[in-house]
């Protein structure tokens, strides 16, 4: 087994871009983000439902994202859609550097049909993931659904944030996993907005 390797620089202030590479003896990932792009997205994975879901996260959130992955689908998804939420993660903590001029914050409520989703995001340095509700479904296609909160908890422990999802009602499950994803783009484009010069926090960093 190869080991563990993450390639991407740090950024002083701000670049809002970064890319990271991860490659280990289960998976192989190559991931591109600029957070304030245009939803523009290439993706190629072989799980069809998380690239769905990316797709419709990089087009709520205006962020583009470029994913080439591969890895041991044939045992299970597990192991790659972790290591995804993992790179995107550190992705984000990369892109922003000291989060100088950041609105560090980030909330949306977002409806899917029948279903209501809410995230909310802090970008304070110290990760925190919470997700409120239950999946009726196992599954999604062949997607199983306990993988979403392994995605995001990837995500909120690489990025940093603290991340609190919710599906506040619904009935459908795939809407319910929809409505996270968009929901989760949205606060965090707004989260990443430039709203001034100075790292927002009273202690003057956020680490």
């Amino acid at each position: 087994m190869n080991p563990t390797q993450d390639r991407g620089p740090m950024a002083g202030a701000p670049s809002f871009a970064a890319e990271i590479v991860r490659e280990t003896g289960e998976t192989k990932v190559d991931l591109r983000l600029n957070l304030h792009g245009s939803g523009t997205v290439a993706l190629n994975l072989p799980i069809p439902f998380l690239r769905h879901m990316l797709h419709l996260t990089a087009v709520h959130g205006r962020f583009d994202l470029v994913v080439t992955a591969s890895g041991d689908v044939d045992v299970d998804d597990h192991h790659l859609v972790e290591d995804i939420g993992l790179c995107l993660g550190k992705a984000i903590h990369q892109a922003l550097g000291d989060k100088r001029g950041i609105r560090r914050y980030g909330e949306r409520h977002t409806p899917m049909d029948e279903t209501l989703a809410r995230a909310v995001i802090d970008l304070s340095g110290r990760p925190a993931f919470v997700l409120q509700g239950r999946v009726p479904s196992e599954r999604i296609g062949t997607f199983s659904t306990e993988l979403v909160s392994e995605f995001f908890k990837s995500v909120a422990n690489e990025a940093r944030m603290a991340l609190h999802l919710a599906i506040l009602y619904g009935d459908n499950s795939h809407h319910m996993v929809e409505g996270l994803f968009k929901a989760f783009g949205a606060a965090l484009a707004m989260a990443v907005e430039t709203v001034g010069d100075r790292v927002p926090s009273s202690k003057g960093v956020l680490e």
